[in-house]
């Protein structure tokens, strides 16, 4: 599989004149027409002799190379050497910049979340957020990959926002970048000894931090744990392999999540390892999610749901249902490339929709975002649709069962009191599993 998706990248890479690094990639044959590429190299060779200002052969080809690779879903993209180190520096949990998870509309970037303890949330940058200009400089039309760029920097400089809220007001405001120590993992012991973790993305060390957490939670409580509340609001997501080993961190064995790519041999069902919970499975869990809650905070949210191990509140999440491979260029950068759809253990799909809680708790008026509105999955440009279930169709993608109807849009809670004693969504959770008594509700599968 991955030698095919090699030989397509390296033959339009030899197209561009780029002989090496199409050697390095492998090519055997060329996949792209005569006529493409002539039409290619007839641009080409138009900029490069009547553009007002020269441009170089280097930056045309990485110009097209993004181009071709954001026109296909919100998704992919091509990333040149120092953007993939610097994507690999993200998932390690350690970067420079602000902390900010920043998404596209209509040209503009867009706060998806703050991460909790970084000089964005510090600076008061809220979910929802339009970036309409960086230090006096319009975003419009700006790639992503730019405006990450842009502010990343030196630690201890600033950078001065210009951020326009679903209110229409316009703020001001100067962030000093840090380097970013993500500490991916919260925990707390609440009344009644219940547990409360809080994951908000999932790096290489999440898994490994949660096991911590909980063995922490469950001396404190005197190995009597009552109950947990997994809070996955406002978690972006991150790596696949991390939500898969905490998921299993409550299951023993049976599927977390199954991919099905383009071609069979892209389908993969991704297991929980046998008998190695780390809580008894009669202990209540509640999932906690909302808009900003996507990818593998939705794959571990619709995993334990359809498993029956948790009762998942809260709103619905973000629908970040596609999976992207990495596929790095020998030197050269790396493709970003959607290869796959994730579909939780009932063969339900999580792109476009989310997940939808099976106990639906808004925010208070006066915990949420002043004209705050959390963009979904579905309203980016060139984003999939929804496809049909694997298998069998759920109960809930039937005729609506009670508390499983998706509300499209819902106000973001204001993220300096998540996890608070003024939490209402965390209230909410703590008073449904006093209620439970124990028991432990999920929609079947």
């Amino acid at each position: 599989m991955k030698s095919k998706r090699l030989l397509t990248i390296g033959a339009f890479a030899a197209a561009l004149g780029l002989v090496p690094l199409a050697l390095a990639l492998g090519v055997a044959e060329a996949r792209v027409s005569r006529s493409d590429l002539a039409l290619f190299a007839g641009v080409v060779e138009l900029v490069q002799q009547h553009y007002v200002k020269p441009v170089g052969t280097g930056e045309l080809t990485k110009d097209a190379l993004k181009g071709m690779l954001t026109r296909l879903d919100p998704h992919s993209d091509f990333m040149d050497e120092r953007e993939f180190k610097e994507s690999e520096a993200d998932l390690s949990g350690e970067f420079g910049g602000l902390g900010i998870e920043i998404t596209e509309q209509g040209g503009i970037p867009k706060v998806i979340s703050p991460i909790d303890g970084t000089p964005a949330a510090e600076a008061g940058i809220q979910p929802g957020d339009m970036i309409a200009a960086i230090d006096g400089a319009s975003t419009q039309g700006v790639s992503l990959t730019k405006i990450v760029r842009t502010l990343r920097g030196k630690p201890g400089t600033d950078v001065t926002l210009t951020l326009v809220r679903s209110t229409k007001k316009t703020i001001k405001v100067t962030v000093t970048r840090r380097v970013i120590h993500v500490q991916s993992v919260k925990s707390k012991l609440e009344p009644e000894s219940v547990g409360y973790v809080r994951i908000t993305q999932f790096g290489e060390t999440t898994p490994a931090d949660v096991r911590n957490a909980l063995t922490n939670l469950k001396q404190q409580s005197g190995g009597d744990l009552k109950g947990l509340v997994l809070d996955l609001r406002d978690d972006p997501g991150g790596l696949l392999s991390a939500a898969v080993d905490v998921t299993g961190d409550f299951v023993s064995g049976g599927t977390v999540v199954t991919i099905r790519g383009r071609d069979a041999d892209d389908d993969r069902t991704f297991n929980a390892p046998v008998n190695a919970t780390l809580l008894p499975q009669q202990t209540p869990i509640v999932v906690l999610i909302n808009g900003a809650s996507a990818s593998a905070s939705e794959i571990v949210a619709g995993a334990l749901q359809d498993r029956k191990r948790a009762t998942v509140m809260g709103t619905q999440s973000f629908g970040k249902g596609s999976v992207q491979t990495i596929i790095p260029l020998n030197g050269h950068g790396a493709v970003r490339l959607t290869t796959a759809l994730y579909y939780t253990p009932s063969g339900r799909s999580i792109q476009g929709k989310g997940i939808t809680p099976n106990e639906t708790v808004e925010v208070p008026k006066d915990q949420q975002i002043a004209g705050g509105f959390m963009l979904r999955e579905s309203q980016l440009q060139g984003a999939f649709h929804t496809p049909r279930a694997l298998g069998k169709q759920p109960p809930q993608e039937k005729e609506g069962a009670p508390g499983a109807t998706a509300k499209t849009e819902s106000a973001p809670i204001k993220i300096d009191l998540i996890g608070t004693e003024q939490d209402a969504q965390l209230k909410a959770a703590l008073a449904y599993l006093r209620r439970s008594g124990g028991a432990t509700t999920g929609t079947k599968p």
